[in-house]
């Protein structure tokens, strides 16, 4: 018996689903269980416990007994997993609607509660990588993001590093290599572009998780580190860490725009160095 799930998406993508990994877990204890997601993020679910998932790739798949659609609420990726010939498929438009501004990891869970399958949204916790760190309570300084609009200036990053005291790690996703030696060498910082698995430990030994709202903020709030998430377009109820988990703190200014944008929102802007090492006292 085999269940495959459908998270073909980033890392901060993943970790909002974690709750609703752990419950389909739970709900299909004796079955293959296969998550379709980036090969990348194998050392994030590697860290999910006895919530054991085997990645594979989409063209992997074949027909299965049950199929879980977390991808989102386009046709396409349902399509895709009614192809395959699923006995049972779980997918929003059947049974569950889409919300509009609802918490990503909400909203999963929802999806499966609808389909009679008991969820935990606060069960978001990733066990630490057995991995040491190789920079022990450091600042870890995330300046990327998937999108400009979600991408504080590089000079404002650097100006809060300079600020701080003890080490000051600043970390770099595929491609952000150039921006992250950018803001150490204005920080005085030291630069870490390791792999998944390399960052998930540094982020789990660090005193404080600086960053926008990025995959990273979603790996501190699974390890349980401090954080100041920068939010610019999307509204912190949608993307950001739960508000009872009192380790992080989100800045906001209130206005909504666009995601993807091709230019820093101006919302995100407005939030200065000051505005960030406030939140970190």
């Amino acid at each position: 018996m085999s269940l495959v799930v459908l998270r073909a998406l980033g890392l901060g993508d993943l970790l909002t689903a974690v709750p609703a990994l752990r419950a389909l877990a739970r709900a299909f204890p004796a079955h293959e269980r296969a998550l379709l997601a980036p090969a990348a993020l194998a050392p994030v679910v590697e860290l999910l416990g006895d919530a054991t998932y085997a990645l594979h790739h989409v063209d992997g798949v074949r027909a299965l007994p049950a199929a879980v659609n977390l991808h989102g609420r386009g046709p396409q990726s349902t399509a895709l997993l009614s192809a395959v010939r699923p006995r049972t498929l779980v997918a929003f438009g059947r049974q569950a609607a889409w919300r509009d501004g609802e918490h990503e990891t909400a909203r999963c869970c929802r999806l499966l509660e609808a389909a009679g399958i008991a969820a935990d949204p606060g069960d978001l916790d990733l066990a630490p990588p057995a991995e040491p760190t190789p920079y022990p309570g450091a600042t870890v300084i995330h300046p990327g993001a998937a999108a400009p609009a979600r991408r504080w200036p590089a000079a404002r990053w650097a100006a809060v590093g300079r600020e701080l005291a003890g080490p000051v790690v600043v970390t770099a996703g595929p491609g952000e290599e150039p921006l992250a030696r950018a803001v150490a060498r204005a920080a005085g910082a030291t630069v870490f572009a390791g792999d998944l698995r390399g960052l998930a430990a540094l982020v789990a030994g660090a005193a404080r998780v600086l960053c926008a709202d990025t995959g990273v903020a979603h790996l501190a709030t699974a390890l349980g580190t401090p954080s100041v998430v920068l939010f610019g377009p999307t509204p912190p109820a949608q993307w950001g860490p739960p508000p009872e988990r009192t380790r992080h703190r989100v800045l906001w200014a209130g206005r909504r725009g666009d995601p993807n944008g091709a230019r820093p929102d101006p919302g995100l802007l407005t939030l200065q160095p000051h505005d960030v090492l406030e939140a970190i006292a």
